[in-house]
């Protein structure tokens, strides 16, 4: 079979191999951690915080988390508060000089703003470890705490922060060292870390209503025909004609040959909902993780994940940062450039300002139906919890975390099949090669 000889092939690659153990050592250190209850609280009391995030966004901020969250874990806070630094950092770099300068130089400007980042995330994790501390008073009884007091609030304090920002490091780690983007794989692993358990609540809600293993598996089929039109999504592209020049040098004549830009339908990948999603945390580390009954006014409306606010907010501000993030990842001035000095032209089109403007004409074009069906399936989740799908389970009706899944495992896999053809192996679809959602809108081919 074709599947296992790419797999041999995989273990030739000594390389390749080492990155992949080395992965998956690092993916192991954090799901063992996930289940490390900070100092002092008594495990066998945890079934009010459980009960708590079983529903609404916490229920959502404890699937990110890989059920840290509810495990009272130090690894509790994820890694979202360093997705909002980035976030933060990112739009600084729009609107102040200093980080728009540290974005042009290199290598040391990346290096930079990465340390910026880390001092910022820790800020983050200062503000939101006490309110996730005073979130475990009001759920857990009196007795779930050997001692109280400013001293347990203070060093749980620092066993989370420190606990995220190990969690931040293993990330790099597995970028650095390991296969894939390592922020991105920990989401993806704490995601796939809960499908068992949304899995067996589905079918257990189903049995109390009478529909049993039938519906379930019609909810599995209407999963996957969501997961092929993701992935649809997630690969589309328009392909730009460009003519290139012929030239001769010496006897030989070169060019005259067309060749294609592939513009993607959305260029941003998951990041837009990742974003979006931690911008939607907001709210709930302001009320201090309240529950929803006792949280009033803003926090209130939008800790209501089937609310009609919560669900428009999230689908704007999804379509808002398609556009941030594909005007960072795609750069129409540098393609145009980049075709003139190779000597390309598009058909129709003149060299130079005018073949930006027809590109970044196009690239609005598409990212604008991109962006639109991106946020659609970004809420599914509601509906289907509307439509009476257990929420853990929904959660996989499409979002967050269908997309993350869909995206991670793409890009990993393009990864993966880059070392294998570099090394002259066959990839891992005969049909052609993988079309992960890095560095296509800028590449000629």
């Amino acid at each position: 079979m074709k599947l296992i000889e790419t797999i041999r092939n995989i273990w030739k690659i000594e390389d390749l191999k080492s990155r992949i153990l080395t992965t998956i050592g690092f993916i192991l250190i954090y799901r063992l951690g996930s289940f490390v209850v900070i100092p002092g609280i008594d495990p066998n009391q945890l079934a009010n915080l459980e009960a708590q995030t079983s529903s609404g966004v916490l229920g959502l901020l404890n699937m990110f988390s890989g059920g840290a969250f509810s495990n009272a874990s130090i690894f509790a806070l994820g890694i979202m508060p360093y997705i909002s630094a980035s976030i933060v950092v990112q739009l600084l770099g729009i609107a102040i000089p200093y980080f728009q300068r540290l974005q042009r130089e290199g290598e040391s400007g990346r290096r930079r703003i990465n340390q910026i980042t880390r001092y910022l995330t820790v800020v983050i994790l200062l503000f939101q470890a006490p309110g996730y501390i005073a979130n475990l008073h009001a759920q857990l009884p009196e007795t779930a705490f050997a001692s109280s007091g400013w001293s347990f609030t203070v060093t749980s304090t620092i066993i989370l922060t420190a606990g995220s920002m190990f969690v931040m490091w293993l990330g790099e780690r597995i970028t650095d060292k390991g296969i894939g983007n390592g922020i991105s794989l920990i989401i993806m692993i704490g995601i796939i870390a809960r499908l068992p358990f949304a899995i067996i609540a589905e079918f257990v809600s189903r049995l109390e209503e009478g529909g049993g293993l039938v519906m379930l598996l019609i909810e599995l089929v209407v999963l996957f025909f969501v997961f092929a039109g993701t992935i649809l999504l997630v690969q589309g592209t328009r392909r730009v004609p460009v003519q290139y020049a012929k030239r001769i040098v010496g006897n030989k004549q070169y060019g005259g040959v067309r060749q294609y830009i592939p513009l993607k339908v959305n260029a941003a990948g998951v990041m837009p909902i990742i974003f979006a999603q931690a911008i939607m945390f907001i709210p709930i580390t302001i009320a201090g993780f309240s529950e929803s009954e006792t949280a009033t006014g803003f926090a209130a409306t939008f800790a209501n994940y089937t609310g009609f606010w919560y669900n428009f907010t999230f689908a704007v501000l999804i379509i808002l940062f398609t556009y941030f993030y594909t005007a960072i990842t795609v750069n129409p001035q540098q393609m145009a450039e980049d075709m003139k000095r190779n000597g390309g032209f598009i058909p129709g089109v003149k060299p130079g300002k005018k073949t930006m403007e027809f590109l970044d004409s196009v690239m609005s074009k598409i990212t604008l139906p991109g962006s639109i069906f991106l946020a659609i399936v970004a809420i599914l989740p509601a509906f289907a919890m509307i439509a009476g799908v257990d929420q853990s389970f929904a959660h996989f009706y499409g979002g967050t975390s269908l997309l993350i899944l869909v995206g991670v495992v793409l890009d990993t896999l393009q990864q993966i099949e880059s070392h294998l053809l570099m090394r002259h192996y066959d990839g891992l679809m005969k049909s052609g090669r993988i079309k992960g959602r890095t560095g296509g809108g800028a590449s000629m081919y």
